[in-house]
């Protein structure tokens, strides 16, 4: 799946992924009171909403872009409802052919971190058959369990050619409170990049390893240091736009080949329309303000990094 992460990177020259996180408060008023219309003003009216609101914005971006990259708890505080809202919003963006990277940051161990790594990357079996469950292709993890709670996924992955973003360095302000602890002279973040090189070093693509790594937006000159210690990872950014990423620090999580890292933007994208620079859009429509804000953000990134 690395393979064709990069393919698409390179194909719509966008190496950028749009995060479907959506927010109740995000959707316009009128998908919202035709979905409370028919379901009432609950679980499934909510679950109803995101979803033709998810599916919008997808058909106004999808052949600019490269990835998608569903939040699972803005769909689980929904609930079951919710969760069927998150599946059905994968199956679609794969039917467009993006690759759809799951956001779901699991971190156990044994049984039940091979049951996550089943349930989102690989099959069940039932009886004399195999289900797919949500059937992303990759997911974040949490390595914080350490290798007991990352094997599990790895296995699958070698077994679906799917991958994974680890959890190296991330982008809100508290994240220092542990991942920068020095520990024999160096930064907790960067013992945890140096595993993620290692695990991923049996899980290559053809160029870049199918195990990546998640480093924030927000610490450039940390993302430069880890840019050489996994430089066969590929790199998830989040952190640019709303939380206060610019494209000028993004240069760092780059190769010298022009690769190596996916730009994440979520609520920049998916409600562009709420922003002054997108206002003239409007309501009704805010699917054509999505796909503006991602050519802006493409034009921006690219500007930003010599291509």
């Amino acid at each position: 799946m690395i393979n064709k992460l990069i393919t698409k990177i390179q194909k719509t020259n966008a190496p950028i992924v749009v995060g479907l996180d959506p927010m109740l408060n995000y959707i316009p008023k009128q998908i919202q009171k035709r979905a409370f219309d028919e379901y009432g003003e609950t679980l499934e009216g909510a679950a109803e909403a995101i979803w033709q609101y998810n599916k919008e914005i997808v058909d106004a971006v999808y052949d600019l872009i490269p990835a998608v990259k569903p939040q699972i708890a803005m769909y689980e505080q929904f609930g079951i409802e919710g969760l069927k809202a998150f599946k059905k919003t994968i199956d679609y963006c794969k039917q467009k052919d993006l690759v759809v990277i799951g956001d779901i940051k699991r971190g156990d161990i044994g049984s039940t971190s091979e049951a996550y790594a089943i349930g989102h990357l690989g099959k069940v079996t039932i009886g004399s058959k195999t289900c797919r469950g949500f059937d992303e292709d990759f997911v974040t993890v949490n390595p914080y369990l350490g290798t007991d709670g990352i094997k599990p996924f790895i296995d699958v992955c070698k077994s679906e050619k799917k991958g994974l973003f680890i959890l190296v360095k991330t982008s809100n302000q508290s994240s220092g409170e542990f991942q920068d602890r020095f520990i024999d002279g160096k930064p907790l973040y960067e013992y945890v990049g140096e595993k993620v090189a290692e695990w991923g070093a049996d899980c290559m693509g053809d160029s870049y390893s199918y195990i990546g790594a998640v480093v924030g937006a927000t610490y450039p000159e940390m993302g430069k240091v880890l840019r050489k210690v996994m430089p066969k990872s590929f790199i998830l950014v989040p952190g640019y736009g709303a939380q206060g990423g610019k494209a000028s620090d993004l240069l760092p999580y780059f190769n010298e080949d022009g690769l190596g890292a996916i730009i994440n933007s979520s609520r920049g994208i998916i409600a562009a329309y709420k922003q002054e620079a997108y206002a003239q859009f409007g309501d009704a429509s805010f699917a054509d303000a999505s796909r503006q804000a991602v050519l802006d953000m493409i034009k921006d990134i690219n500007e930003a990094i010599g291509k």
